[in-house]
Parts: C-alpha cells; sequence; structure tokens
C-alpha cells in the first residue's frame, strides 16, 4: 500500500518562490511506486490548496489561473488519523477528503521554517519531514543559535543585535557597532535565509544603509565583523540526534561582496529560470585542505546532533583563508533544493535522499508515541462550579 504522502510547500516568506521550486523538484524525484504524492500549497494569505497541476512548475506563472483548478482545503484529525479536506463545495458534488499519512515540508524561511508550520503538524498528531519545533526555530534564529553554539564551544562570530526601537537613536548602535565590530562588517536580518536583506558596509555611511535594508525585511538585525580572505564553505548533514552524515562540502562561487539571491538562485541558470540551489555557481568539491574538511565535517554534525536536527540540513561556514580559522555561519534546516546535489556526488541519488527523510520522519513519530502525554488525576472531579454569575473560584 503506498505512503499518502502530503508535501507542502509556498508560504508567506520572502522565500515563496524557492520554496516552490524546491517542492517541485522534489516531487519530481520521489518514487511514485513508493508515495502516493499529495502536492498542498500554502499561499500568501495563509490559505491551503492541492491539485495535480501544482506539481507542474509552469501552472506557477499564473498562480489565479492555477488556484481556479485547485481545491480550498485545510487538515483536520478524527480518531488519531488525518485528513486534507475541502473547506467548501458545490452542491451536489463529492466532498474531497484525503487521508495523509505523512506531511512532507518543503518551505523556506518566517512563518513556515521556523517552527510555525512544524507545530502545526505536530497539534495534528502527523507525522512530518524535517527538524521539530525547537531546532526549526532556533535553526532560524540567527541570534538565538549563536548564543546556545557559543555556549558548547562552537567556533561562531560576536556580534551585535539590535531592535528596531533601538534604532530611534541610530547613531548610538553605530557607535556600538564601530566599538565592538569596526569596519567592515556584514549586517542581516536576524530571522531570514536566502540572503535576504544582508549587506556588507565598509563605512559608517554604508552602515546606516545596510541597517535600514535589513530592518525592511525583519524587526530584529545582527551585525557582525565581515571576514577578511573569505571563503564561504557550505556541508550538509543528513540524519538525526542518534546518527548523522556529512556531504560532500561546496564552495560557492559569489559575484559581488557578498553571496547574493542573484548567486543562489539565478546566476548559474543560462536558461534564464531557475532551480533552486541547484542554479548556484560552485566547486564540489570545496578547494580546501584535507585538514579543513575533516574539521568541518565533524563541527557539522555536531553542530547538527547539539541542536537537535533531523532530516536533511545545510550548515554553512566561513573560513580565513590565510589562517585557515573556520567559523559556523548558520543553519538552515531546510535547504534549497533539500541539498539533493551534495549529496549525488556520495552516490546518493535524489529520489534515495527523499526516502531516507520520509524513513526518519517516521521514526521519530514512533519513537515519540511511546512518551506517556498525559496524567491521570482528579483535579476536574474536585472542582465546584464557576464561571457563571455569582460563582467564586
Amino acid at each position: 500500500m503506498k505512503i499518502n504522502l502530503a508535501v507542502i510547500f509556498g508560504g508567506k516568506s520572502v522565500e515563496h518562490e524557492i520554496s516552490v521550486i524546491s517542492a517541485v523538484q522534489a516531487m519530481t524525484n520521489l518514487d511514485t511506486e513508493k508515495y502516493n504524492i499529495i502536492p498542498v500549497y500554502l499561499t500568501k494569505s495563509h490559505d491551503f490548496y492541492t491539485g495535480e497541476c501544482l506539481k507542474d512548475i509552469s501552472a506557477f506563472k499564473d498562480i489565479p489561473t492555477m488556484l481556479k483548478k485547485c481545491r480550498k482545503v485545510t487538515f483536520v484529525t478524527d480518531d488519531k488519523k488525518t485528513y486534507l479536506t475541502e473547506l467548501s463545495t458545490k452542491i451536489f458534488a463529492g466532498r474531497y477528503n484525503q487521508e495523509i499519512d505523512v506531511a512532507f515540508p518543503i518551505v523556506h524561511g518566517t512563518n513556515v521554517e521556523d517552527g510555525a508550520l512544524q507545530g502545526f503538524l505536530q497539534t495534528l498528531n502527523l507525522p512530518y519531514v524535517g527538524c521539530n519545533v525547537l531546532s526549526s526555530a532556533v535553526g532560524m534564529d540567527k541570534y538565538v543559535m549563536k548564543l546556545l553554539l557559543k555556549y558548547a564551544d562552537f567556533p561562531v562570530l560576536d556580534c551585535c543585535r539590535f531592535t528596531l526601537s533601538e534604532t530611534k537613536n541610530l547613531i548610538d548602535c553605530i557607535h556600538k557597532i564601530e566599538n565592538k565590530l569596526g569596519y567592515p562588517v556584514i549586517v542581516k536580518p536576524e530571522n531570514l535565509g536566502s540572503s535576504v536583506g544582508i549587506s556588507k558596509a565598509e563605512n559608517r555611511g554604508e552602515l546606516e544603509t545596510a541597517l535600514n535594508t535589513a530592518f525592511d525585511f525583519a524587526d530584529l538585525v545582527i551585525v557582525e565583523k565581515a571576514i577578511q580572505n573569505l571563503k564561504e564553505i557550505n556541508c550538509s548533514v543528513l540524519g538525526d540526534s542518534d546518527e548523522a552524515e556529512a556531504s560532500v562540502l561546496e564552495e560557492p562561487v559569489q559575484s559581488d561582496k557578498i553571496l547574493s539571491y542573484k548567486d543562489k538562485y539565478v546566476s548559474g541558470d543560462k536558461s534564464g529560470g531557475s532551480k533552486g540551489m541547484a542554479t548556484l555557481k560552485r566547486k564540489i568539491p570545496a578547494e580546501i585542505s584535507k585538514e579543513a574538511e575533516e574539521k568541518i565535517k565533524k563541527i557539522a554534525v555536531d553542530a547538527f546532533k547539539y541542536l537537535g536536527c533531523n532530516g536533511v540540513s545545510r550548515i554553512d561556514f566561513l573560513m580565513d583563508t590565510k589562517t585557515e580559522e573556520i567559523w559556523l555561519n548558520e543553519i538552515n534546516t531546510i535547504p534549497g533544493s533539500l541539498s539533493f546535489y551534495l549529496w549525488e556526488p556520495t552516490g546518493m541519488k535524489y529520489t534515495e535522499l527523499l526516502d531516507k527523510l520520509i524513513s526518519l520522519a517516521l521514526k521519530r513519530f514512533r519513537t515519540n508515541e511511546r512518551i506517556n502525554y498525559s496524567y491521570d488525576t482528579n483535579i476536574l472531579s474536585q472542582c465546584k462550579a464557576f464561571g457563571s454569575k455569582g460563582s467564586k473560584l
């Protein structure tokens, strides 16, 4: 019997379009002999839709027309089972009601990758692929991630953190950055990915512009010292807290001061379209020493386990090419294209990677099912009536 697999993608995020690309890539590579693939598109206005046309990337060129061919749905639970059911239906028409065995969120960015969607799926008691609520939230929040990793002696860069209200005294913020970090610095939103809102500042004028740009996308912003002689290295990790392995390493090729959104998703595709992170120009394997390679892989796996990650993540590192000093920059708990291009060189085909991710989701669900989440008491039976007029607690 096939597994009913709901592939969820989209959402209210600046990375909405990249999520669509990643999801369609995955649905194209899933084993249809094993899975009944049910695409579930989450619009930017928080509505769920399903329909076979959602498997076709070209349909997203005209989203309003596409949605007219789809069903508006929601997730419901009934007697420990989860269903995808139609919200409205025409009179006398059959109501769509599809049982779901596993959810596969392929989403990027705030409101979806940050634990919000994971919490929703957890409440439905539905097995889902990827990190749990906590590790998803930590992975998205760059500042919280830094605090946790620094506490455990992982190599991370120091930073300054600012709220939007603090920038009312912008000159005080700038003085703090100059005194603690100096120039150049990298300014970034605290909880976004895909290099959105990130800028490099070489002086006070550029810093002010960079702060304003970052605050256009988030309420919290962090500023880090920019690494001179920089080489960026990425490593994917697959597994869970019991066992995890590292992929080959990649060295992204950037065209600007920092690796931009365009570098990641557009520049490498000569057709003018995008294939997600598979579009990025990169060197695989990364051109670094064997010692640096092994060090990065160990840090990546250790950090993955320490943060309680599950499924596949991509961990990005910064390296000073002169000293070979290494810093863990950030973790992407649902990486673009699910980092399949870092596993193919190891001999693992994309279809096999997707199988492993679904198996890890089911393993975690079985483990959690053994935990007792109830504690029998007679507290409610001892409560006196209250809530009506004149009653007291």
